[in-house]
């Protein structure tokens, strides 16, 4: 299985693990409020901090720092009593703006990934990594790959859990917090979960759990040898079925995505900062590619393109323009972005750029729209030497649209990185500032 360390058990050689059937990652972030309030607060590193509302009233701890959970401070316990408990903790209200955007960011990461994203909250997901084995490896690699980018890019750590389904898979990241990795593989989910305490069942809280002792159940493992049929008439069909098929690791509910995308977009953060535009321009040039083929495998076209920048002091601005028409394409994207960039002072060095599209509709409407236009504008030869305007653009756009698709196959079965701008292709030997591109 892995290193123990205490009641934390974490899988240290990913090698020698047979993750082939680990399909379902549940990635959460450490203690995410505080660590996003530490990474602009430097200063208070190493010392008790939670992220709570004010003590004088009725607030509540949201977060804590593991110094603070040392003296007994936990999420959701008031204020007061968590100052009690630890007279130095530093107080930090919430920003919860910029908690949003740092989600945003994260789940960015992870639909890179793959497009089966089921957010749980701002701070954790379960990720279905099936269809992303052939282009990014094994679950294991990925997740540690995941670990590694939001270290990289975004200065926290998260842990993960890696299970062929979604309790196992929540279940293993629990046990690996905080910072850690566990693969939990089919043959070895039930020694890792029958001696476990009953609250290890999801559903079942403090009273469920004093329930389930006056019935003589203090383990998995006793719910798991009783019979069935015993359980669902002590407990009701439902609740004593549940218990019953989570006490197996029986757990077949699929990871549904969000239902509607608000947008799309991809982002970097450098290993060096750089204040190099031509190189901001190549990276950008890249992300637009990326950002409009996950439009298009979404059948989806945008109207807003957004540009994010974000400085060595970790100084962040955004842009935003609305084109006159949505766009799934990666050249109108870039056009769009660049732009932007262009207007923008790079002097105080880059350390992240993204670009997004917004305002986000169904590509097929477009398509029909795009029939009627054609037909308003006339025949192609209208007897005065071509084309009308209206109907000009759109032949031409639609060329970018079947020559972008056209890569967008040859993507899916060579790789991502098989067909690509020649801008982006440097002359061997060039040096450029180093880009991390996890």
């Amino acid at each position: 299985m892995g290193q123990s360390a205490g009641s934390r058990v974490v899988t240290t050689d990913l090698a020698a693990v047979d993750d082939a059937a680990c399909t379902v990652l549940h990635v959460d972030m450490d203690a995410f409020f505080a660590f996003v309030e530490l990474r602009r607060r430097p200063e208070l590193r190493g010392v008790p901090m939670m992220v709570a509302g004010d003590s004088g009233g009725r607030g509540v701890v949201l977060s804590a720092s593991y110094e603070a959970r040392v003296a007994g401070i936990r999420s959701g316990m008031p204020t007061g009593r968590a100052v009690r408990l630890c007279p130095h903790v530093v107080v930090v209200p919430p920003d919860q703006q910029l908690y949003r955007e740092v989600s945003t960011e994260v789940m960015a990461i992870f639909a890179d990934v793959t497009p089966l994203v089921e957010p749980l909250s701002v701070d954790e997901a379960f990720l279905d990594v099936a269809g992303a084995r052939r282009s990014s490896g094994r679950p294991a690699e990925i997740a540690a790959r995941l670990r590694q980018r939001i270290s990289d890019e975004l200065q926290l750590t998260a842990t993960v859990g890696v299970a062929p389904n979604k309790f196992v898979a929540k279940l293993a990241s629990g046990l690996a917090k905080p910072d850690g990795l566990l693969v939990v593989p089919p043959d070895q989910m039930l020694g890792l979960l029958h001696p476990l305490g009953v609250r290890a069942l999801w559903g079942v809280g403090p009273k469920a759990e004093k329930s389930l002792h006056a019935l003589g159940f203090t383990t998995v493992g006793d719910i798991a040898g009783a019979d069935p049929q015993w359980l669902r008439r002590r407990l009701g069909s439902a609740i004593g079925s549940k218990l019953y098929e989570l006490a197996w690791a029986r757990d077949d509910r699929p990871v549904t995505p969000m239902v509607a995308e608000q947008s799309i977009g991809a982002e970097t953060t450098f290993a060096t900062d750089t204040a190099d535009a031509d190189f901001l321009g190549r990276t950008l040039l890249g992300l637009a590619d990326r950002t409009a083929r996950r439009a298009r495998a979404a059948g989806l076209r945008g109207r807003t393109v957004g540009l994010k920048l974000r400085f060595a002091d970790f100084t962040t601005v955004t842009r935003a323009i609305t084109l006159p028409t949505p766009t799934d394409l990666g050249a109108e994207l870039y056009t769009a972005a660049a732009g932007l960039l262009n207007r923008l002072d790079l002097s105080p060095t880059v350390r992240l750029i993204g670009i997004r599209l917004e305002g986000l509709t169904e590509a097929a409407q477009h398509e029909q729209q795009l029939s009627f236009d054609e037909l308003a504008a006339g025949p192609a030869g209208d007897g005065r030497g071509g084309e009308g305007s209206a109907a000009a653009a759109a032949r031409g756009t639609e060329r970018v649209r079947q020559a972008e698709t056209t890569i967008d196959a040859i993507s899916a079965r060579f790789g991502a990185s098989a067909v690509r701008p020649a801008s982006l292709i440097r002359p061997a030997g060039h040096a450029e500032p180093t880009e991390n591109r996890r």
